[in-house]
């Protein structure tokens, strides 16, 4: 019962969100008892937490996983939700809403030593891989394998040191979404909140 009640909560406050999308109401299927409602808490939820992927958008909803993957494939299919690739994982996006670099840039701003190095890098763009591997207390190693991805992504320079390529872009998103990161991000958003407006 209590789990039950629980995750209804959750689901009527992302619901509260995504039912304002003009494009949740395109998935059909509601036949089923609480479709509407999980589809507006999906679509709500992924507005406030664009680039989730498939485990965490479950878990965080509290769905069962086959629940979870038939609401997604509606959503899909409708128009209203879109997915990218990324590694082992499969993110998920509200329709239309993001650029192929923006939906790069969340993915690996959802992993937690990439979110960290840029977040750093915008504080202090002199930081050096050393000074890096110091704050995130990770090793050398991740820092420059990271590094290198940042870099195929189109987020980071190396060619002379580390410098953040299109900071405006990054520091938008980390400010729009610091809340569905971390409390590091909370505190960088807090100090650039009033840089820039995004509306994506």
């Amino acid at each position: 019962m209590g789990i039950d009640e629980d995750k209804r909560a959750t689901l009527r406050r992302f619901a509260a969100v995504g039912a304002a999308s003009p494009l949740t109401r395109l998935a059909g299927d509601d036949s089923v008892e609480g479709s509407s409602e999980v589809r507006d808490a999906i679509t709500g939820y992924l507005a406030t937490t664009p680039g989730a992927h498939f485990s965490k958008l479950r878990d965080d909803l509290k769905l069962g996983t086959g629940e979870t993957q038939h609401h997604l494939r509606t959503l899909l299919e409708d128009g209203a939700v879109e997915s990218v690739r990324d590694g082992d994982y499969k993110r998920f996006y509200p329709a239309g809403q993001f650029s192929a670099f923006e939906q790069r840039a969340l993915g690996y701003l959802r992993r937690d030593t990439p979110r960290g190095m840029v977040v750093e890098l915008l504080r202090n763009p002199d930081a050096t891989g050393s000074d890096l591997a110091d704050a995130l207390d990770v090793s050398p190693a991740t820092v420059s394998k990271y590094a290198a991805q940042l870099e195929d992504a189109g987020m980071l320079s190396r060619t002379d040191g580390y410098a953040v390529e299109r900071p405006e872009t990054l520091v938008t998103l980390l400010v729009r979404y610091a809340d569905s990161f971390d409390a590091n991000a909370v505190d960088f958003a807090g100090d650039a909140a009033d840089l820039l407006s995004y509306d994506p």
